[in-house]
């Protein structure tokens, strides 16, 4: 039977494989697959982008190297830095290396999936997501382009990823480690991180000008990242990353005496307004350094290790055990919201069920217990 243009037809070869024609202004485009069903979705998804665009998809010779480079060129300017870099090392390290060559007409579910599938075979479900995130989105956008006629990402099985948990310091390891750590260089940033919260970027951007010593205060409103050999400073993580954080006293004294000390080391040459973690030229402190040392003073102390942000998720935990509303512990660590804290924590909210139930039974029995 004859179709009209845009319509398309199906129909089974000899050696089994179902194929599929569209025909749009006088261009045919062929779609091949091993069952009916297979070929109508991918039929269906020609029709959708003939609707929306008037075109059929126009691939040429471009390849999963070409998208990459036109799609991470094309959303620089609305990535922060970081960002695009993190792409960019993802697609360097996992994506071209395998697949770069592929043609997109050849971009097809399966290619897809055995790229991600391998990742998660040796335990690096973590990358897994990462590489299936890049390549995503860098599918969307040449789906938008004309390029692919549907995503192929979206016809896989997704990678799954959950953050392990890992071992988390009580308070007397906590005790422990700041009376161990008093006289250490790095004490002022190691007490900073443990009581606010920050991100070690946003700790290590910290300017003087931030802190307001009246009201006890910090704030945060940029962040420090190595980029290609450089420092990079920029905003924080979201929106809701800027803040104002309260110190303990604790803090603002020991803050007090490090930034004496650091103009004392400095020299009167070096201006009061500059970072307030830096290294003896001023500059930032680089993160590795920052780990390093803290792992050297776990080791020291007999204490589990934990990293810089291990100090982040120590200040929730705390704040949580302590029964702080989750609203509240979000704005002080910077979250979109407090769904993204109670994903993160649940575990230690999970902690404080028997209060809950407590409640409830007070409340079944009118008060009687």
């Amino acid at each position: 039977m004859k179709r009209g243009n845009g319509e398309g037809t199906i129909c089974r070869r000899k050696d089994g494989l179902y194929t599929a024609a569209l025909m749009v202004d006088g261009r045919r485009k062929w779609v091949y697959g091993k069952t009916e069903r297979e070929v109508r979705l991918k039929l269906l998804a020609l029709q959708n982008l003939a609707a929306r665009s008037g075109n059929l998809p126009q691939p040429g010779k471009r390849t999963v190297s070409d998208l990459l480079d036109a799609w991470l060129e094309a959303v620089a300017p609305t990535l922060k830095p970081s960002t695009l870099e993190s792409y960019r090392k993802v697609a360097n390290a996992y994506i071209l290396p395998l697949i770069g060559k592929v043609r997109l007409n050849r971009l097809t579910p399966d290619v897809v999936q055995r790229l991600i599938t391998p990742l998660q075979q040796q335990g690096k479900a973590r990358t897994a997501t990462k590489v299936y995130t890049t390549l995503h989105r860098a599918c969307r956008v040449a789906v938008l382009w004309g390029w692919l006629a549907n995503n192929p990402c979206e016809r896989i099985l997704r990678p799954q990823y959950r953050v392990e948990r890992r071992e988390m310091w009580a308070k007397d390891d906590l005790q422990r480690f700041l009376e161990g750590a008093q006289g250490h260089p790095l004490y002022p940033l190691y007490l900073l991180l443990v009581a606010t919260g920050m991100r070690l970027g946003e700790a290590l951007a910290l300017r003087w000008s931030d802190v307001d010593w009246a009201a006890g205060t910090v704030q945060v409103e940029r962040s420090v990242q190595r980029i290609r050999g450089e420092w990079v400073f920029g905003s924080p993580k979201s929106k809701s990353s800027i803040r104002s954080v309260t110190l303990p006293s604790e803090v603002l004294a020991t803050l007090k005496q490090h930034r004496l000390h650091q103009l004392k080391e400095l020299g009167a040459g070096w201006s009061p307004e500059g970072l307030v973690f830096c290294n003896r030229a001023g500059e930032v402190l680089c993160q590795s350094v920052v780990q390093h040392n803290l792992q050297r003073l776990c080791e020291r102390l007999g204490l589990p290790p934990l990293t810089p942000h291990g100090l982040r998720h120590l200040h929730a935990s705390l704040l949580l055990s302590e029964g702080l509303p989750i609203p509240l512990v979000s704005r002080r660590l910077g979250h979109a919201n407090a769904a993204v804290t109670m994903g993160i924590y649940a575990h230690c909210v999970s902690k404080r069920d028997d209060q809950a139930v407590q409640a409830i039974s007070k409340a079944l029995t009118g008060g009687a217990r």
